[in-house]
């Protein structure tokens, strides 16, 4: 038995397949994280979904931005994007039970040592405040007013975090620093222009992880989200969106040994289109 956890998928279904045949996935026996973005962009979004329910017992799959987005966009608060590619689930038949399933999936997954988020934490959240701010962001995405959050989901603000924070502000906060977060600004603010690696950025800017004082140092942190990063591996943080959709690979690592298997992708967006 084993488990592996795996970078954003972003819908390049053939790829997925492929890693798992490279890894030799046992459906008897062996688990898959998936690091969010689950969907959109790539060729086959609905492929995915639907491979992900009828494998929802050896799964961990938490939230992304793009599946947030396609939750929006599937309830008609903004239109898809330019280069989206979304309206194979919206029209497909099963759309009403895909999207039901989708915004069920947790926003971050603890287990032992390990703690799966799509983007970040902010420096202030220890594992616990963490676990506690997802639980209130999948409570109300899952509960009968979870269109009132889709519908008021989207802006920046507020950037940095207070505990004192209420309403749909507070959701916003915690959705903005696990599905979108890459830097911080000194005084902790969000910053969320910047999408290139670290050796390009600005000065001022430093990556969630890098952040002193970041009280969630204990555990052993996976994300996907940031293809400009691309792998990266210490022994306290793992990043693994290796950008399968802009022709590089998909990627996923063994938690038991943290062997890495990867397979090549093919690109389908011009260079620099990182999302």
């Amino acid at each position: 038995m084993a488990t592996y956890a795996i970078g954003d998928i972003q819908g390049c279904f053939e790829a997925f397949k492929e890693l798992l045949a490279a890894i030799a996935f046992d459906h008897a026996a062996d688990r898959l994280w998936l690091t969010g973005d689950l969907v959109n962009r790539g060729e086959d979004s609905i492929g995915t979904l639907r491979w992900c329910m009828a494998h929802d017992d050896q799964i961990v799959a938490i939230l992304g931005n793009h599946d947030l987005h396609l939750l929006a966009v599937a309830a008609g608060f903004v239109p898809p994007h330019r280069n989206d590619t979304l309206a194979e689930i919206l029209d497909a038949p099963d759309r009403a039970e895909v999207l039901d399933w989708l915004r069920r999936r947790p926003m971050l997954h603890r287990e032992g040592d390990w703690l799966m988020v799509h983007a970040g934490l902010l420096p202030e959240w220890t594992p616990e405040l963490a676990e506690t701010l997802a639980h209130e962001l999948e409570t109300a995405l899952r509960g009968p007013g979870y269109l009132d959050f889709l519908r008021q989901m989207y802006g920046n603000e507020p950037r940095r975090w207070d505990p004192a924070l209420t309403g749909q502000d507070r959701l916003r906060l915690i959705a903005n620093a696990m599905t979108r977060l890459r830097y911080l600004h000194p005084n902790g603010d969000m910053e969320f222009q910047h999408k290139c690696g670290p050796a390009e950025a600005p000065a001022g800017l430093t990556p969630w992880y890098e952040m002193p004082g970041r009280r969630s140092a204990g555990v052993k942190v996976l994300f996907g989200h940031w293809s400009t990063l691309g792998l990266y591996a210490r022994p306290d943080v793992v990043a693994l969106d290796t950008g399968c959709l802009w022709g590089g690979r998909l990627s996923a690592i063994r938690l038991e040994d943290g062997q890495v298997f990867q397979v090549d992708c093919h690109a389908r967006r011009r260079p620099g289109q990182h999302g």
